[in-house]
């Protein structure tokens, strides 16, 4: 009997039908890279706010003030009488009933000094020019709550290494499609429930479900498409990336168009119910079929295969090799029970940590800078492409193992040297900084592809989604790693992002080299590979 890899040959690697599916799922990278970077939007700080006085509300509608009028009783007197206040986060400790002056509502008070009055810290009684622009206006997460903002992008993360668990598991149990149809639905319906949440625990629980339910969606698709194409045309991989760039730069826009943060959730929630019209359009991988021992359903997607890239299966084609491998539910200590296995996969666990925190960690550097912000972010994302342009033009001369390690060195060099550079030659800091963030992209897009290709086909969605869950946990890291150490020195984050980056280089060059063979369908053949 023919092998799978012999058949996909013949039916051919990358033809009309594989091209279909790969740029049907690849708008997947772009609805992905919508919810990993919207808080940068759904949170924005609010323009203009104020903790207002009690009673201010009822005496503001019977002297018919209007909110600037409201706005300058309130904060002008405070800022006269104590210069450090900006009345944003604490009050005048007064009260203001209906026997108040409209001309000088501090009148009866202290010999109408407001300097004479106490201060009291504000609670929930903040005022807003635009009070649904964002998810600060709406929960009030400023101020003493201000730390609330930063523990929605964490429980956000936390949702993707949920998901990369439990969605992993499953898809290599259940099927790749049929949780890939699951987590668009499930994307959809939370993005909408997050839209309309009534108040901030509702929020942030359906936040998380999206994350679970986002992070099946980015792996699955991602898997589906490396399984049904030849071993020479798995840099389709590295273009999925490039999608999810298209996202980030599309992102700003869809948020400068749109003036509520509910407007710009559906926006970004809503495309993925289009996803399950794949249910027509995308089969379940093959590959996958005959590791569940199901070996008619897996020749007659290939005869599709064949049909719509105008080639005919030669009739001995009657059955394809079935995985001789017992069939077993995946776990943790398949990934680690023989020796190559085991090297692998603690080698792209670390990779994935420290790419991730890394990237994130410039990211975020990088935009404290000021600005528009709607024009930064899609210079940020531009800035991401010609990282994946230089992975396709060296990725199928040079290989995959070297790319990975140099980019990952040059990442940690660059950190270190913009670290020291002086700050009076801001165009060389930030030529050096963007160096780094060129180079850490690459490693961060070729780990996908390398992951993916060292892990038999028994295990390769949990394996790919276990090892990318260190991805999250870097996500959730970087930014209290960033803003504690700057805090000490500003430079240091970058000082223990050249460290990471190094080891994560020369880690990285222990691994096999996978260019051009075909992808492992047992862990015999992983054990095999040098």
């Amino acid at each position: 009997m023919p092998s799978f890899d012999e058949v996909l040959k013949e039916a051919g690697e990358f033809g009309r039908f594989q091209k279909r599916v790969f740029f049907l799922l690849c708008q997947t990278g772009i609805t992905f890279s919508f919810l990993f970077a919207s808080v940068v939007f759904l949170g924005q700080a609010p323009d203009s706010y104020w903790c207002r006085i009690p009673g201010a509300a009822e005496l503001s509608e019977r002297c018919g003030w209007t909110l600037e009028e409201e706005q300058n009783f309130t904060v002008l007197p405070l800022r006269r009488g104590n210069g450090s206040s900006s009345g944003e986060c604490e009050r005048l400790n007064v009260v203001w009933d209906t026997s108040a002056s409209c001309a000088s509502p501090f009148a009866h008070y202290s010999n109408h000094s407001p300097s004479n009055l106490p201060l009291a810290p504000c609670h929930d009684s903040w005022v807003y020019k635009q009070p649904h622009s964002s998810i600060v206006s709406e929960y009030n997460l400023v101020c003493s709550n201000s730390w609330m903002l930063d523990l929605s992008q964490a429980i956000l993360n936390l949702g993707f290494l949920a998901g990369a668990f439990t969605l992993g598991y499953a898809a290599d149990r259940y099927g790749r499609i049929l949780i890939y149809l699951l987590s668009c639905l499930g994307v959809g319906i939370c993005g909408i429930i997050v839209a309309f949440a009534p108040n901030f625990t509702v929020f942030l629980i359906f936040r998380f479900l999206q994350g679970v339910f986002g992070k099946g969606t980015w792996m699955t698709c991602y898997v589906i498409v490396t399984e049904i194409v030849g071993s020479d045309q798995r840099i389709v991989g590295i273009v999925i990336q490039i999608f999810f760039t298209l996202g980030i730069m599309i992102l700003p826009g869809i948020a400068y168009l749109v003036p509520t943060w509910q407007g710009i959730q559906l926006a970004i929630s809503l495309p993925n119910f289009l996803f399950l019209l794949y249910y027509w359009m995308v089969p379940e991988s093959p590959r996958w079929l005959l590791t569940r021992r199901k070996g008619e359903k897996a020749l007659k997607i290939m005869h599709n295969i064949a049909k719509h890239n105008g080639k005919y299966l030669s009739p001995h084609y009657s059955e394809i090799t079935v995985n001789n491998e017992e069939v077993s539910n995946p776990s943790f200590l398949d990934l680690v029970r023989t020796p190559r296995m085991r090297r692998y996969t603690l080698i792209l666990m670390y990779a994935w940590f420290a790419s991730a925190l890394i990237y994130q960690g410039l990211v975020m550097r990088l935009g404290i800078v000021g600005g528009n912000l709607y024009l930064d972010f899609f210079i940020s994302g531009a800035v991401e492409l010609p990282a994946a342009l230089l992975i396709l033009v060296t990725i199928e001369r040079i290989g995959r193992r070297l790319p990975f390690g140099i980019s990952s060195i040059v990442a940690g060099i660059a950190c270190f040297i913009t670290a020291f550079l002086p700050e009076d030659i801001p165009w060389l800091k930030m030529t050096v900084a963007t160096l780094g963030r060129l180079a850490i992209t690459m490693a961060f897009e070729i780990v996908y592809l390398v992951n993916t290709e060292l892990y038999p086909t028994t295990l390769r969605n949990f394996g790919v989604s276990l090892c990318s869950s260190l991805c999250d946990l870097g996500g959730i890291i970087a930014p209290f790693l960033l803003f504690r150490l700057a805090a000490v020195w500003l430079e240091l984050p970058l000082i223990i992002f050249s460290i990471l980056a190094v080891v994560c280089g020369l880690l990285v060059l222990l691994l096999p080299e996978t260019k051009g063979i075909s992808l492992p369908e047992t862990v015999e053949d992983v054990e095999r590979l040098s």
